[in-house]
């Protein structure tokens, strides 16, 4: 039985799979950019500040973009999986949660748990997938 476990947030996910008595540990990038917008060109010592308009809306498009094929890259990553479980400091975790049960019908049947989690080591990460499955034995 193959049991799959992965912190994410959007930087990256930490996969931990364990079939038997063998665990295996894998980082997957997420690839997306940080945007930073800032808007203005105006002199700064304008009354108001500057008065251009920021288009957030691009920036949000393109970072949802960005996520799909992060996720789908997740979701590769777990094709044999029989338990799946995933944790994380933010809501990365349940939105992919969402995609595998819009997308990914089959993966998200074998989805146990979705719970956050703080900043962790790659060894505390090991350790919390570790202990989540051998409570569910």
């Amino acid at each position: 039985m193959k049991r799959i476990g992965i912190w994410m947030d959007k930087e990256k996910a930490h996969i931990v799979s364990i079939e038997g008595e063998q665990e295996r540990f894998e980082t997957i990038p997420s690839e997306l950019d940080f945007f930073k917008p800032s808007g203005g060109s105006g002199t700064k010592s304008a009354k108001w500040g500057p008065q251009d308009v920021v288009q957030d809306s691009k920036y949000l498009e393109k970072e949802k973009h960005q996520l799909k094929r992060y996720f789908n890259k997740l979701a590769e990553a777990l094709g044999d999986a029989e338990a799946i479980a995933l944790f994380g400091p933010a809501d990365t975790s349940e939105k992919f949660s969402k995609e595998l049960k819009t997308n990914h019908k089959n993966l998200a049947a074998k989805l146990k748990t979705v719970a956050k989690a703080d900043s962790m080591t790659d060894n505390q990460i090991r350790a919390l997938v570790r202990e989540y499955f051998e409570d569910k034995r």
